[in-house]
């Protein structure tokens, strides 16, 4: 009996700490559970799972043109929702991923893949890295040659410089 009565008298008296902590852990779990909600879900019947894994492969492969290096899985934007859709018709009306892929670069362009083809319009996106890269080496080893002229120059004395330096060295000590 005296166990109940202390029991409920440390809880009566410490209710509203109870009540806060309990609110605050309550809020914690809506606010980390919130994400949830805003989720991509969408829900497409296939043929066969051969299918079912050329979309998956497929949307997550594209790029969503809206989003900031977001493939179209995880997008949340209307195009993305659009360029999902578009995979699912076209991979059940039996089109091959390559087809699917030049459809959507035909809709949307190069941007749309994450791998672009080589060819002379994307040169510069291939290669650009690389020549900067090469610019930059090749002007490190112009100026460490330069550098290296001009300190072979400064420490080569003539014979009137070496007598005045020594004639400078001996009047100090």
């Amino acid at each position: 009996m005296r166990f109940r009565m202390f029991v409920f008298e440390v809880l009566f008296e410490n209710v509203h700490r109870v009540a806060f902590w309990f609110f605050f852990a309550l809020t914690g779990i809506v606010c980390a559970s919130s994400g949830i909600a805003f989720a991509v879900v969408d829900i497409y019947e296939f043929d066969n799972d051969a299918q079912r894994s050329q979309y998956s492969e497929l949307v997550e492969t594209l790029r969503c043109p809206k989003c900031q290096n977001q493939n179209i899985a995880d997008s949340n934007s209307p195009i993305a929702s659009d360029m999902r859709d578009a995979v699912h018709r076209l991979i059940v009306q039996g089109k091959q991923s390559d087809e699917v892929v030049q459809y959507m670069v035909d809709r949307f362009g190069e941007f749309v893949v994450y791998k672009p083809k080589l060819d002379p319009s994307t040169w510069l996106l291939w290669f650009g890295p690389f020549l900067v890269g090469l610019a930059g080496f090749v002007f490190v080893v112009v100026m460490a040659w330069k550098s290296r002229d001009k300190n072979r120059d400064a420490t080569t004395l003539s014979a009137s410089d070496k007598s005045k330096l020594s004639h400078l060295l001996d009047k100090e000590k």
